[in-house]
């Protein structure tokens, strides 16, 4: 979750992702994992079954391209910052490459199996869900948001300022529904954040609470008119998951995503401020002090950003959704569909075209103590997932170093 108000960083802003200037929509490229999509789609619709593991083939590890922008990271300022790489859909030889250390007080190194917050990566596996049921014929991507919402839930503001009967699934996917976002509102900003955190860090929240904090606010635009990132659009899809299914939106993702991809290490902690074990150590700037962030209530994030995961997980589930094995090709087609926010983002998911004119697909996430972000080729065949343990980068362009390291080393070699 990009938990803090969005800043402006060069080429964009960082609420989605930090992204370079220059960049362009990447081609569909159907067809590359046709087999797997198949079956993948079959497992998806059964309990217990898994997706498919892609060959191992030859087993080559990749070189640590990202090594020398991980650095980088640290000498900005990151305690640590550790990456993942994976190429040809062989998972069993990904490059874990690794900088600084997970906990300053031990000087622990980051490793592999090491649990972290990832934030607002939450919202690709909403979209992923939301998109099954417009597949299902559940709901459409033109519905009110209102329309499918839980009875006890608000719908509007104080004199129907921001209101739900006039907001589209669609425009709450890709963040173009106008509403404000809750985390900034003053008063909760100053709990969530900065010295205030430490007294509120264990404080509980509801949907429907942040929901109506957000409400209360006018809309920073009119629905469908621009752009404008929000973790409220995520909080209300999280409840629209809720209505539809009977079920919480975390259920849902456990059994259409995690059980199917076998992210055994993706977990949705609810108010379970414990980071399952292995872990390092979360760390936020407040002032000039760094403050142990890792114990934190996550319901202040809910749909929007409180999963808790790996590196390896992430790189597995997004090999899966760019493969095509959650979505079928017309959802597939509208989660890359960023013609509605002019090339910024799509439903749950935007491109970044790198310097050397490399297109990845991905997401970041920000949360109190962590910052990570996925990207991957549009067959999903070629990963790259890394994080930070603190909340905030620097210098944000630093952090595309890292993708473009590998994707362009890839393509000069």
């Amino acid at each position: 979750m990009t938990m803090r108000p969005p800043r402006p960083v060069p080429g964009g802003v960082l609420g989605p992702a930090p992204r370079p200037t220059g960049r362009r929509r990447a081609p569909v490229r159907p067809g590359v994992l046709a087999a797997l999509a198949a079956l993948a789609l079959a497992a998806c619709t059964a309990r217990g079954q898994t997706l498919p593991v892609p060959p191992v083939g030859t087993v080559q590890t990749p070189p640590a391209t990202t090594l020398p922008a991980l650095r980088r990271l640290v000498a900005d300022g990151a305690p640590g910052a550790a990456s993942l790489i994976t190429r040809d859909g062989r998972f069993t030889a990904s490059r874990f490459s690794a900088a600084g250390v997970a906990d300053l007080r031990s000087g622990r190194k980051m490793s592999e199996p090491d649990h972290f917050r990832a934030g607002s990566l939450t919202k690709t596996l909403v979209a992923t869900v939301v998109l099954q049921l417009v597949a299902e014929g559940r709901l459409t991507l033109h519905d009110t948001a209102a329309a499918h919402l839980p009875q006890d839930t608000p719908v509007a503001g104080p004199g129907d300022r921001s209101d739900l009967r006039t907001v589209t699934v669609r425009q709450l996917l890709d963040h173009t529904s106008g509403l404000f976002n809750y985390t900034e509102d003053p008063r909760l900003s100053r709990q969530l954040y900065g010295r205030g955190f430490g007294a509120h860090r264990y404080d509980s929240h509801t949907p429907a609470e942040l929901l109506r904090i957000a409400l209360g606010h006018p809309p920073v635009a009119a629905p469908g008119t621009r752009y404008s990132y929000s973790n409220t659009n995520y909080l209300v899809l999280g409840l629209i998951i809720r209505a539809v299914t009977g079920h919480p939106y975390a259920a849902e993702i456990h059994r259409r995503i995690i059980v199917p991809a076998q992210l055994d290490h993706t977990s949705f902690p609810g108010t379970d401020p414990v980071l399952p074990a292995p872990h390092g150590r979360a760390y936020s700037a407040v002032g000039d002090r760094r403050v142990d962030a890792t114990s934190l209530n996550p319901s202040r994030a809910g749909a929007a950003g409180e999963m808790v995961t790996t590196l390896g997980d992430l790189n597995r589930f997004y090999s899966a959704l760019l493969g095509g094995a959650f979505l079928a090709p017309r959802q597939m087609a509208q989660l890359r569909s960023e013609k509605h926010t002019g090339g910024a983002y799509g439903l749950g998911l935007f491109a970044t075209e790198l310097p050397c004119g490399v297109t990845v697909w991905g997401h970041t996430g920000d949360i109190n103590g962590s910052f990570a972000q996925t990207a991957g080729t549009a067959d999903g065949r070629h990963l790259v997932s890394y994080r930070v343990n603190t909340d905030a980068l620097s210098h944000p362009a630093h952090g595309t170093d890292v993708l473009t390291a590998e994707f362009c080393a890839r393509r000069r070699s």
